[in-house]
């Protein structure tokens, strides 16, 4: 095949991930919220910081799950966070949540030049009404919105992360090449 057909035929089906993508968020529009405590989650120095206080004017608030230290394919998508920051930030406010205790989140953060909020969800169950704990102690990554009503906090809609997902373009970049992955995987460190 020529390549101007096979660019027409890229060109195509990127149309039909376009028109699902929109029926995705049709879809995602239906999803009827569940009403969730007002969680207090612990703030790098202790202290306990309640969902409601997270949403600044806003009525939205993204919530990050991350597996914290020991996935480095979630320190992979926090690194990406960290690039948009800003100007994610300036649209909705979000928090990054994980099991990580304090210390340790404030720790991993600062080796790696993190300058986003981070809670940890220790001694909660947080992630487990989430969605994000499947088993004790067993956790997925994703994000999921949080949205303030009069009558309280309701968890709307949720997805899940994982390699080729669109919230971390490495893979996309990757995918244009001949060899595709080539069996990368993320690290802790790069050279």
């Amino acid at each position: 095949m020529e390549n101007k057909k096979i660019y027409e035929e890229i060109d195509a089906i990127h149309k039909e991930i376009k028109e699902k993508r929109k029926q995705i968020d049709i879809l995602r529009k239906q999803v009827k919220g569940e009403k969730i405590g007002d969680y207090a989650l612990t703030s790098f120095d202790g202290s306990a910081k309640k969902l409601s206080s997270l949403f600044g004017d806003n009525e939205q608030l993204l919530i990050i799950h991350n597996m914290g230290k020991k996935c480095v394919y979630c320190t992979l998508w926090a690194d990406e966070l960290n690039g948009i920051r800003k100007p994610l930030g300036d649209a909705i406010p979000f928090v990054l949540v994980s099991p990580d205790a304090p210390d340790i989140q404030k720790e991993f953060a600062m080796s790696r030049g993190w300058e986003f909020p981070m809670l940890s969800a220790i001694g909660t169950n947080f992630i487990e009404i989430m969605g994000f704990e499947p088993k004790p102690n067993s956790y997925w990554p994703g994000v999921s919105v949080i949205v303030k009503r009069e009558d309280g906090l309701y968890k709307e809609v949720h997805d899940l992360f994982g390699p080729g997902d669109n919230y971390c373009s490495v893979w996309h970049y990757l995918d244009l090449l001949p060899k595709g992955h080539n069996n990368w995987e993320p690290k802790y460190n790069y050279h």
